[in-house]
């Protein structure tokens, strides 16, 4: 199969909105049904050898254990308990309006009640419009929605390599429903304050230094798929210090930068996998650098810390 194969936004837009306004919903029952982690950790999706999951959930809030699952395979939206009862409908043919129906169906069948807290998108064009009423969005192209998979799979085990090079507080490797990108996070341990009208989502997220890196499928802003890096607070002069590969670039975003390397500048190179992990390596050393953290504290060669024991990680 191919390493990073091709997925130009302009091909794939339809299904991309429906399917986004898809994993929001879903998103958002996650976010009522499981117990809140730092950072917001336990709303994003995590990848399978089928598709994404909400991982189980339940329980706490007094429903059976259950999960809910995209399958791009067979193209299912799939909720099971733990007792081996699930139920599923085809992903094929759905408006984001009878998508809602059929999942607050199948949840109410198994008997689980889930809330969604504002039921309707976040931060899209269409916010104002619950997903009850949204019958607009109603493409989903099976070919497509398989590549959004493979890629997302292919992206998250370079995150899971480059992840494993780092022993401090860092994130899982999880794919984010309200941005729609797959995004790995390391923290220097500072306390950062933030400004008393800074949001909820935000100032959680925000609440310690970070660089985080990831990639993403492209969107009205910047309108093709990319890999990422940024750091939160940037450090003064970030955008001066050079990253790689020479196609990469420091953009202007929201009032700092972005270090961006297109998916298609990526997928030129006779080593794609070697190009990205240089691309994040650098510009994680190049805000790590800036900000001055000790790098060489959080040093993890092959995801092993004790240095008796690197060079001997098989």
């Amino acid at each position: 199969m191919e390493l990073f194969p091709p997925l130009p936004l302009t091909e794939w837009r339809d299904t991309k909105e429906t399917l986004h306004r898809f994993e929001q919903l879903v998103g958002k029952i996650r976010l009522t049904s499981s117990s809140r982690r730092n950072h917001w950790w336990n709303v994003p999706f995590h990848i399978t050898g089928r598709g994404i999951t909400t991982r189980p959930m339940g329980q706490a809030d007094g429903n059976p254990v259950f999960t809910i699952d995209f399958d791009f395979v067979d193209h299912q939206l799939v909720v099971a308990a733990l007792d081996g009862t699930e139920i599923s409908f085809p992903l094929l043919g759905q408006s984001v309006a009878s998508f809602r129906r059929m999942t607050l169906e199948a949840l109410t069948d198994l008997g689980i009640h889930a809330e969604i807290p504002h039921p309707e998108p976040f931060d899209l064009p269409d916010s104002a419009r619950p997903f009850s009423r949204d019958t607009e969005h109603a493409t989903y192209n099976p070919e497509h929605a398989n590549r959004y998979w493979q890629i997302l799979s292919q992206v998250a085990l370079v995150l899971e390599e480059f992840a494993a090079r780092f022993s401090g507080k860092s994130s899982p490797v999880h794919h984010f429903w309200h941005t729609f990108d797959i995004a790995h996070t390391r923290f220097s341990g500072r306390h950062v304050e933030q400004p008393p009208q800074t949001d909820a989502v935000t100032r959680e997220a925000y609440s310690r230094e970070v660089i985080s890196v990831g990639f993403w499928f492209g969107d009205d802003s910047f309108p093709e798929p990319a890999f990422y890096a940024y750091a939160a607070p940037e450090p003064a002069g970030l955008e001066t210090e050079p990253i790689r590969p020479e196609q990469a670039r420091w953009v202007p975003q929201n009032g700092g930068h972005l270090a961006l390397l297109r998916y298609d500048d990526a997928r030129a190179f006779a080593d794609p996998r070697s190009t990205v992990l240089d691309f994040y390596e650098s510009a994680y050393r190049a805000a790590a650098s800036r900000a001055e953290w000790d790098m060489e504290a959080f040093t993890s060669p092959h995801g092993v810390t004790d240095q008796q024991l690197v060079g001997h990680h098989r």
